[in-house]
């Protein structure tokens, strides 16, 4: 990952607002429309669902784009980039602005509405590793397998919530989701207990030894870091370990988070790594 360019004021900025961030911080959104506006020449886009947000990246022309919204925002930007084949000569820049930022702030973004809009426009580009997978899907910080509950199940405060103030009605619910299966839920929806892992062709861990966890993310160099973490029954297992630049996991269906989205469930998926793929605005040094 190497700083290789910094950005003149002057330069022309497409400005996305994701409908997120403007319905949960629009005093942000704000503050961060004023500083670029004051720094650059902007054109602000307010797209209202995924496809308006697609058209106005594929129509930025020279316009260097400039994401607002939270973490699942940039990874859209990221994925509609790569997919247009257009991310490695585009430099993306994003305003972090809503509830999961931790993705921005782990590449290096302020989560400062002020400083990451100051970063945008004084900002260095930082090239970054990305993973893509064997459905053209891609990853930014990295991906877990398993486990991950059933995404159409509801979470523990989702469900509590509900039933606030009310025990006759969380014992009923309980009881419903006791008797009653998730539509489409199957055995492995909670997540796969085991897998083959290889790594550049090399067998990390097969399917006799079962699991609790994979962990994939890009390091440096174009080289991807594995974890695995086995079973353990009483003390802890030591985690096996891997780098290179090809991971396929494979077993029973399996569903895996990336970044922000869980996906799955497949039988197998092989994640390659491109070093250096795309470049990300951050504050410069001194």
């Amino acid at each position: 990952m190497a700083e290789v360019a910094t950005f003149a004021m002057s330069d022309q900025l497409l400005v996305v607002i994701d409908p997120v961030a403007r319905r949960t911080d629009g005093e942000s959104v704000r503050i961060a429309k004023d500083v670029l506006s004051a720094g650059a020449a902007t054109k602000v886009c307010l797209p209202d669902d995924p496809d308006e947000f697609a058209r106005a990246l594929t129509r930025r022309g020279s316009r260097r784009p400039v994401v607002i919204g939270d973490d699942r925002a940039l990874t859209r930007a990221v994925t509609l980039l790569h997919r247009q084949r257009e991310l490695a000569e585009c430099v993306l820049s994003v305003v972090p602005v809503g509830g999961a930022l931790s993705l921005a702030e782990s590449l290096g973004v302020p989560t400062g509405a002020v400083a990451a809009a100051r970063a945008v426009l004084d900002g260095v580009e930082r090239r970054l590793d990305l993973l893509v997978d064997d459905s053209d899907g891609v990853v930014l910080g990295g991906l877990r397998i398993p486990p991950i509950r059933d995404p159409a199940a509801p979470d523990g405060a989702g469900a509590a919530g509900s039933g606030a103030g009310r025990p006759w009605l969380r014992t009923c619910q309980s009881l419903v989701r006791t008797l009653v299966p998730a539509r489409g839920a199957s055995p492995a929806a909670s997540g796969p207990s085991r897998l083959r892992v290889e790594v550049d062709g090399a067998m990390l861990v097969d399917l006799d030894q079962p699991v609790e966890a994979v962990s994939v993310t890009p390091g440096a160099d174009g080289v991807a870091e594995v974890e695995v973490r086995p079973l353990s029954v009483g003390a802890e297992a030591t985690p096996l370990l891997g780098a290179g630049r090809t991971v396929t996991v494979s077993g029973a269906h399996f569903r895996y988070r990336a970044d922000t989205e869980v996906s799955g469930p497949v039988r197998t998926r092989t994640w390659v790594v491109r070093e250096g793929a795309w470049g990300l605005t951050v504050p410069g040094v001194g």
